[in-house]
């Protein structure tokens, strides 16, 4: 074959081979938006054809919690107020709406986080300010359910800053943080003394002895994890270590790094440092560290709003592996989906067993794990 023959032919295939690689990365982004967008459609097809009741709630006999996250979920991937099922799942949670400005059940035990809940939903909702009044009357009633000079509780004590469930409980790290994320999606500031309060609970459940730590535990076992609470005599659901500590697990420490950026801590203060150095040596897109399968979507959604707060697109382990953690934890996501659009998980503790509630808490995780936030 001649010269004159071949050049063109080498060309041509050069020019295919370059635009084949420059498309691929395009092509490959279509796909994954693809699988997200169907697996997202799904999800919400499953709340509003087969998980919702006709009264427009969701599992309503553990309350309106899970209400609130579904309602939660669908908003936050473009339903809005005009969806029949979301004006449905608002209008039955706005029946629970009481005089003292919490948002629950009557003769729960969990007002604070039934409440929490609702206010995230309610916010969401919230475009033309029709929800106002709602919205400062429930933060106003979270604020008073806060553990501090109202209960007679000084700054000293391990209940200081703390919320539980509602019922006077114990403070925990869990309820605490979902009053954060409830009192910042509402309008309030990270140097509010609300969330100020608060983060000196959570710095105290952290195995981190510091100026902000200097409780019990912190010694004996610091790693720079986060355990459920340090009110109480102190508990963590992954256990006690052997010399009396209180072993740090990954949902409640993806928590606390939530929660501490959300009250304005600034990625170099050395909490924050603790608890990336902690997540770094346990990075698992398939279990909950410490805890296995149990907590695991609720861990997943945490994970999400964690990292999204912390605003890395990467997240780089203890081995020095980078990791593009958006896209392999929706990946996880996407490929443990029932086929009927749902999630559930085997590990039935702390209702996981429910696929409203787990349905709700991915679809949350799915929102965060989109760079958009879309």
């Amino acid at each position: 074959m001649s010269q004159l023959l071949v050049s063109p032919f080498r060309s041509l295939c050069t020019a295919m081979l370059v635009a084949s690689l420059l498309l691929a990365p395009a092509a490959l982004q279509a796909a994954d938006n693809s699988a997200y967008e169907k697996s997202v459609q799904k999800a919400v097809n499953f709340l509003t054809n087969q998980g919702q009741a006709a009264d427009g709630t969701f599992s309503s006999n553990t309350g309106i919690g899970v209400t609130a996250i579904c309602t939660l979920g669908l908003l936050e991937h473009g339903r809005t107020t005009l969806d029949p099922a979301v004006k449905k799942a608002l209008d039955a949670m706005e029946k629970h709406v009481k005089p003292d400005g919490g948002i629950y059940v009557e003769g729960t035990r969990h007002r604070n986080y039934e409440t929490c809940l609702s206010l995230l939903a309610f916010s969401a909702a919230n475009k033309d300010g029709q929800y106002d009044e709602l919205i400062a009357n429930a933060n106003a009633f979270l604020k008073g359910l806060q553990w501090d000079e109202k209960e007679d509780k000084s700054e000293d004590d391990p209940f200081y800053g703390g919320a539980g469930y509602g019922g006077h409980s114990r403070p925990d790290m869990s309820n605490t943080t979902f009053l954060m994320e409830a009192l910042k999606a509402s309008g309030t500031s990270a140097d509010d003394p609300a969330m100020q309060k608060a983060l000196i609970f959570v710095s105290r459940c952290q195995n981190l002895e510091s100026p902000h730590n200097q409780f019990e535990f912190a010694p004996k076992n610091p790693d720079g994890g986060f355990y459920y609470t340090i009110a109480a005599g102190g508990n963590s659901q992954a256990g006690p270590t052997e010399n009396g500590g209180l072993r740090s697990y990954g949902s409640m420490t993806y928590a606390g790094l939530k929660s501490m950026i959300y009250a304005g801590v600034d990625k170099d203060d050395e909490r924050v440092k603790a608890a990336i150095a902690w997540l770094a040596k346990n990075y698992d897109t398939k279990q909950n560290p410490g805890m296995g399968e149990t907590g695991l979507y609720y861990y997943y959604q945490t994970v999400a709003k964690a990292l999204d707060a912390y605003g890395e697109d990467t997240f780089v382990t203890a081995d020095g592996t980078k990791h593009d953690w958006r896209t392999e934890f929706t990946d996880q996501l996407i490929s443990v989906q029932k086929e009927n659009g749902s999630w559930v998980n085997d590990a039935e503790r702390w209702m996981e067993g429910d696929p409203n509630l787990v349905t709700g808490y991915t679809l949350l995780a799915l929102a965060h794990l989109q760079k958009d936030d879309k």
